[in-house]
C-alpha cells in the first residue's frame, strides 16, 4: 500500500501513487490491443491475436507507450521496497515477494500459457497440437507477458543484497543519481546494441529483453532512493523546469521514433553510420524515458492525489488484472476478429472491454473468497 514513512508531518496514504500504478496497468492493456491491430506486423508471428483489420496508429502508440509504462511499474515498486522491508527480516521478506510474485506466475504460466496457444492456432484457423507443446519451456512464447514477475522478484532479491553493503550515502543526492543512472543507462544501451547483443533472452525460469535489462533495474533503485530521501514530502518548486520539459519533451521522441522505425525499415542501412544512429537512437530513447517518466509523476502527483470508491477497487485489482488481461482480450478479440468496423474503434473497443472485464473478474473473485472467508470464520466461531 502507498504510504508516507511514519513519523513523519505528513503520514497518509500517497492515494496518486497507486493511482498510477492502476493507470500503467491501463496502459499496458492498450499496448497489447493495440499489437492485436498495428499494421506492422510487429506481432503477427507470435501475438495472441492478429486481426486483418490494421492501422498505422496502433504501431506508433505502442512504440510510444512501450518507452516508459513497465519502466513507471519498476520505478513505483522500487519506491515501495524500502516500506516493505521495514520490520523484516531478509527471509521474511524474501518470503512474501516470493508469495506474492512467483507463485502466482507458476500458477499463470501452467494455465493461461497453454490457453495463450489454443487461443492463437484457434485465431488463426490452425489445428490444436500436442500437448506437451503447450508449455512456456517448449513454445515460441516462452512467458510472454508473464516475464515481468519474475523479473520484479530478481530485483527484490539483488536491492535485499545491495541493502546488506554498507554504503555511504551521504553525498547521494537526487542530481547525481539521475545523471548517474542516465550515463550508465547509455552506455549500457549502446553497448548493447553495438555488439549485437539486443534481443530477448528466454529460460525456464526467467525471460528478459537484454537491452533493457540494467535500465528497468536502475529505475527501480532509483524509486527506492526516492523514498530515502523524500523526494515526494517537499513541496514542488519547479515550474520554469516544467515548462523546459513540456517545450522540448516531444524531440527526443519524435527522433527516437524515427530511428527506430528507419532501423526497422531499414535493417544494415544507417542515415550517418553505425555508431551515430546507434547513439543517436539510445540517447534519445532514454531522454524520452526521462521526459515521459517526469511528465507522468507530476501531472499525477498534482491532479491525482485522491481516491474514490471506483479507484479504489481498480486499485486493489491491478496486479491480477496484469496476469489476466492477455487472456481476457485473446476472448474478446476472437469476438472482433470478423466484425467489419474500423481498426481504431476496434483498438478502442479491445482496450475498454478487456479492462473492464479483467476488472469485473477479479472483483467478483476477491468478493467470493472474502465471503467464504467470512462464512468460515463465522461456522468456526458458531460452533466453538
Amino acid at each position: 500500500m502507498a504510504y508516507i514513512e511514519k513519523g513523519t508531518i505528513t503520514e497518509k496514504r500517497i492515494y496518486w501513487l497507486d493511482n498510477l500504478r492502476t493507470f500503467m496497468i491501463l496502459l499496458v492493456v492498450l499496448i497489447h490491443a493495440a499489437l492485436v491491430y498495428e499494421k506492422n506486423s510487429i506481432g503477427v508471428l507470435w501475438w495472441i491475436i492478429c486481426d486483418p483489420s490494421t492501422s498505422d496508429l496502433p504501431g506508433i502508440l505502442f512504440l510510444i507507450l512501450n518507452i516508459f509504462v513497465i519502466v513507471t511499474i519498476f520505478f513505483i515498486s522500487g519506491f515501495f521496497t524500502p516500506v516493505s522491508m521495514k520490520n523484516k527480516t531478509a527471509w521474511a521478506f524474501l518470503k512474501s515477494k516470493f508469495k506474492r510474485l512467483m507463485i502466482p506466475w507458476a500458477i499463470a504460466v501452467l494455465t493461461l500459457i497453454p490457453i495463450y496457444k489454443m487461443i492463437f492456432l484457434y485465431s488463426r484457423n490452425l489445428p490444436q497440437e500436442s500437448w506437451t507443446t503447450y508449455f512456456h519451456w517448449n513454445s515460441i512464447w516462452s512467458q510472454n507477458w508473464l516475464w515481468f514477475l519474475p523479473v520484479l522478484f530478481l530485483f527484490y532479491v539483488l536491492y535485499l543484497c545491495i541493502s546488506r553493503i554498507k554504503i555511504n550515502t551521504v553525498h547521494i543526492t537526487f542530481k547525481r543519481a539521475v545523471w548517474a543512472v542516465f550515463l550508465v543507462c547509455l552506455l549500457y544501451s549502446f553497448c548493447m546494441d553495438y555488439f549485437n547483443l539486443h534481443g530477448w533472452t528466454k529460460t525456464v525460469l526467467i525471460d528478459f529483453q537484454n537491452e533493457r535489462l540494467l535500465i528497468y533495474f536502475m529505475v527501480f533503485l532509483l524509486g527506492a532512493l526516492c523514498y530515502k530521501l523524500k523526494i515526494f514530502e517537499s513541496e514542488r518548486k519547479s515550474k520554469k523546469l516544467d515548462i523546459i520539459f513540456h517545450s522540448t519533451g516531444w524531440i527526443p521522441i519524435n527522433l527516437y521514433i524515427f530511428f527506430l522505425i528507419y532501423s526497422l525499415i531499414k535493417p544494415g542501412s544507417y542515415l550517418i553510420s553505425e555508431i551515430v544512429d546507434i547513439l543517436i537512437l539510445r540517447l534519445n530513447f532514454l531522454l524520452s524515458l526521462a521526459y515521459l517518466l517526469y511528465a507522468i509523476i507530476t501531472t499525477f502527483r498534482k491532479y491525482m492525489n485522491k481516491q474514490g470508491r471506483i479507484m479504489m477497487e481498480l486499485n486493489k485489482n491491478s496486479y491480477s488484472v496484469y496476469i489476466i488481461h492477455v487472456i481476457v482480450m485473446g476472448n474478446l478479440g476472437l469476438i472482433l476478429l470478423n466484425i467489419a468496423i474500423p481498426s481504431l474503434l476496434k483498438c478502442l473497443i479491445l482496450t475498454v472491454s478487456t479492462y473492464v472485464a479483467s476488472n469485473l473478474i477479479i472483483s467478483f473473485y476477491r468478493k467470493v473468497i472474502n465471503f467464504n472467508r467470512t462464512l468460515s470464520i463465522f461456522y468456526r466461531i458458531t460452533t466453538s
